[in-house]
């Protein structure tokens, strides 16, 4: 690869690579919503965010993957292992 090609494949990376907290636009970028839809989570508080000194939002990254996390759908297998492991305690009582 030239230098050239390097450097036009950096600055398609997005901004928030390697960061652990992220701006408004970064944020939306990352959960690839747009700024309103943050603002308007924000506003319902459900998600969670930083406003140092009334200014601009912030936002953990580790907060935003628990965020797109959150009411995960279990698969069959893992509801049937669930299940047999209830068992197997109930049995061993």
């Amino acid at each position: 690869m030239t230098k050239d090609t390097l450097d036009k494949e950096y600055s398609m990376l997005p901004t928030f690579v390697g960061k652990n907290i992220l701006s408004l636009r970064e944020a939306a970028q990352y959960l690839d919503l747009s700024e309103s839809s943050i603002y308007k989570l924000t506003s319902e508080s459900k998600i969670s965010f930083s406003k140092p000194n009334g200014g601009k939002l912030y936002f953990q990254k580790t907060h935003l993957d628990n965020w797109m996390l959150q009411n995960e759908s279990k698969s069959i297998d893992s509801i049937a292992e669930i299940i047999l492991n209830n068992l197997k305690v109930r049995k061993d009582v």
